[in-house]
């Protein structure tokens, strides 16, 4: 290498730290763990009963129009996760396990999906700092207030997104409705903008 290419290497070396360094302070702030909290006995058994059904995610329409959804929601959600899932055993039956817990719970496939995409990229055994797991990092506690007791099922598919959702779907009738600060509940930043907000725009990529 030059003497002239080095000094110019060097020169710029302190740019590229403090882009290193502002690129990980918003990773920092958007980052956050579930908060345990005391939960009200009836909620408690209502999610230890959605955590602990063990029927599988069985899809069934009664209406034909519905028929029609899924089948172009989920033809047009494989070609866009087909990226980042390239196994396509995996990635239907990732589809349909998300279709099946996110209907189940009450909220919108797109939602979870953008949640999922902030949670952890898709990544099923992600873990984070705080020591989240899986897909919808679920926080280990849960399974030792709702489930049964082994974190370790949290990699498993079906349980961290029946997890993850049932959670959610809690923390937004605990917010009367209010995505924004359920959304920061659930990422244990209630009242700050970053993370819903990421979530948010994640979520209108996913959409139909």
């Amino acid at each position: 290498m030059r003497p002239s290419h080095l000094s110019a290497l060097v020169g710029i070396l302190p740019r590229i730290l403090m882009l290193v360094l502002v690129c990980s302070a918003v990773q920092v702030a958007i980052a956050g763990n579930q908060k345990e909290e005391a939960l009200a006995d009836a909620v408690r058994v209502a999610l230890a009963r959605a955590i602990s059904d063990p029927r599988p995610p069985q899809l069934n329409f009664a209406d034909p129009s519905e028929h029609k959804l899924w089948e172009k929601w989920f033809d047009v959600m494989s070609r866009r996760l087909h990226s980042r899932m390239p196994d396509t055993m995996v990635r239907h039956e990732f589809l349909q396990t998300l279709w099946y817990e996110s209907r189940r719970a009450g909220l919108e496939p797109a939602l979870v999906l953008g949640l999922i995409q902030v949670e952890s990229g898709f990544r099923k055994y992600a873990i984070s700092q705080a020591g989240a797991r899986g897909y919808m990092q679920v926080m280990p506690f849960w399974t030792r207030a709702i489930g049964d007791g082994k974190p370790a099922g949290l990699f498993h598919m079906q349980t961290n997104l029946r997890y993850g959702c049932a959670i959610l779907r809690m923390y937004i009738d605990k917010e009367r409705g209010n995505l924004f600060l359920a959304l920061g509940r659930y990422n244990g930043s209630r009242g700050r903008a970053e993370y819903p907000d990421a979530v948010r725009a994640a979520w209108r990529r996913w959409q139909l």
